[in-house]
């Protein structure tokens, strides 16, 4: 069932989208080479509960952290640890935050040094310019594909692949409602986009296929060809006057 937000719920969730998105920076702010993901997750959990806020992901179906921290060909749901990133790393970190029961949810992936090589860069940029070109399409009285296929024609354009297996959500006093929005598909399909809609939008791309495995730990999801990742994601709402990040 898709739900949608009232003015008070969208005001709580612009709260819980502020607080992650400073947690988000946190993390990036204290990436480089020998600091352990553990640590990582220790400043954004600071973060959300300094802001009166806590974790979405700790505890949620089992998970033991208040981050997800994945490296290189990790692409989502890395378990923070004792691993320490190094030079030449991509690091992508997931942050969500719950606050007065409403959640916001954000990713990015950062280069661990001071210039990413050209591939990398393209990898980075190219994601997160999907992400911004399926926010742009993010408009009331749109339907819900337009969103992915704008994010599809941008990744795809650039060479990369569209990982199939894990997709965006709707989001609110759950972390993970209904709808579903895939990065891919063919525009003009699926539920019709209207104020009061909050959507987590959030491509993952891997540089060669677009196929993905789990790791024996039940959560890590890496590249099945070991290829490079990316992963950008904004929590956003549907508003008559277009789309607004909460997380930005």
């Amino acid at each position: 069932m898709i739900i949608r937000k009232s003015p008070e719920e969208l005001e709580k969730l612009r709260r819980a989208g502020r607080i992650t998105a400073r947690a988000r920076e946190a993390v990036v702010a204290a990436v480089r080479p020998g600091v352990t993901t553990a640590q990582l997750d220790a400043i954004a959990e600071e973060v959300m509960r300094s802001e009166g806020a806590v974790p979405s992901f700790k505890g949620y179906r089992g998970f033991p952290a208040s981050i997800c921290a994945s490296i290189n060909q990790e692409l989502v749901h890395g378990i923070p640890g004792p691993r320490a990133l190094r030079e030449g790393d991509l690091f992508s970190v997931d942050v969500g935050a719950i606050w007065e029961g409403f959640h916001g949810d954000s990713a990015v992936t950062v280069y661990v040094g001071d210039s990413p090589p050209g591939d990398l860069e393209k990898l980075m940029r190219v994601t997160e310019e999907s992400l911004e070109a399926g926010i742009g399409r993010a408009l009331a009285g749109g339907r819900l594909s337009d969103i992915s296929h704008a994010v599809e024609q941008v990744v795809e354009g650039a060479g990369f692949s569209v990982v199939r297996e894990y997709v965006g959500h709707g989001i609110g006093r759950a972390l993970h409602e209904d709808p579903q929005v895939p990065n891919y598909g063919t525009p003009g399909r699926g539920p019709e986009l209207r104020p009061g809609l909050a959507l987590a939008i959030e491509p993952m791309v891997n540089a060669g296929g677009w196929e993905t495995r789990q790791l024996d730990d039940g959560w890590t999801v890496v590249t099945a060809d070991g290829s490079l990742c990316a992963h950008f994601e904004h929590t956003v709402a549907i508003t008559e006057d277009g789309p607004e990040v909460l997380t930005r």
